[in-house]
């Protein structure tokens, strides 16, 4: 089944009510949606309240809840700590990976998101070639650091003609709507590795002190290409205006329903998270050595 994703952008009230989700805004009127229907919440309005048995109920079924800032950007995440029956005998597994076994890993990781990209790049008129190489030259741990050549020579020709363009967060448009659609697959992978018994924190090659999210910043990385597609698509329907609008925020809480394809099957972006997930369960277990990520 696919989870909703819902997007809070008026000022309302968010209330538990026969175990349903229900939703009234300044006029009184009300809505309620299934609790288990749901996978992510966006709140995007300084106005809206939300109630502590809606977000318990909402954490014991693995919702992502997500807060924004003033600036109307994703900020906070709220994610389920008993996310997995198991997740005791996991986070030991997790903790006890080998260097080699996490370098493999990375290695997988930047691997898929390259090939990703090239892809990307194969559906708009780019050459992907070079891409194609630099993917097959990654070595354990990526010690070449191809990923951010390989980023360079993408994100340069996919989002301008003249090589024009860099990827920063606060760097002109569209790097505003990159921002906001690497949040949300930030979010569902996030879910995706609680729900599966897995510490977001413990990176495999993400390792900031700083960062609550390193295992999500890892993993979402083969992810970030179909976000960057999702945006490539959509410019050339939008208005001019470079500021993100709410139009735009309700165009990319649809990448989650985007199709994937995974180990040769097809699935909705938010699903395939899951089972990238499980499979880096299964790796950290030693069960298999391969970590499924989509294709584009």
């Amino acid at each position: 089944m696919i989870k909703k994703t819902l997007y809070i952008g008026n000022p309302c009230n968010l209330s538990l009510r026969n175990e349903q989700m229900c939703i009234t805004n300044e006029a009184g009127i009300e809505k309620t949606i299934p609790s288990e229907d749901i996978g992510l919440i966006v709140l995007d309005h300084a106005q809206s309240r939300i109630t502590i048995p809606l977000l318990s109920k909402l954490s014991s079924l693995n919702v992502a809840v997500m807060v924004c800032n003033e600036k109307h950007m994703p900020q906070g995440m709220l994610l389920n700590l008993e996310g997995h029956t198991l997740q005791s005998a996991r986070f030991k597994a997790q903790v006890a990976a080998s260097l080699p076994l996490q370098k493999n890993l990375w290695q997988q990781t930047v691997k898929a998101k390259i090939q990703n990209q090239a892809a990307v790049c194969e559906q708009i008129g780019v050459p992907s070639a070079k891409l194609y190489e630099l993917a097959d030259k990654v070595k354990s741990g990526d010690p070449d650091n191809l990923e951010a050549q390989a980023a360079q020579y993408y994100f340069r020709r996919v989002f301008s003609t003249d090589n024009s363009f860099r990827r920063i967060p606060e760097g002109d448009f569209p790097n505003n709507l990159l921002n906001y659609g690497y949040a949300i697959i930030r979010a569902l992978v996030a879910r995706a590795l609680t729900g599966t018994g897995l510490h977001p924190t413990l990176g495999i090659s993400h390792q900031n002190q700083y960062n609550p999210y390193c295992l999500a910043d890892d993993i979402m990385e083969p992810y970030r290409p179909f976000v960057d597609l999702a945006i490539l698509e959509y410019i050339p329907k939008r208005n001019r205006n470079p500021e993100l609008s709410k139009e735009d925020k309700v165009e990319l809480l649809n990448i989650p329903v985007r199709d994937t394809v995974i180990d040769g099957k097809k699935s909705p972006l938010m699903n395939a998270t899951q089972r990238t997930a499980a499979s880096l369960v299964a790796c950290y277990q030693g069960e298999i050595r391969k970590l499924l990520y989509p294709e584009i």
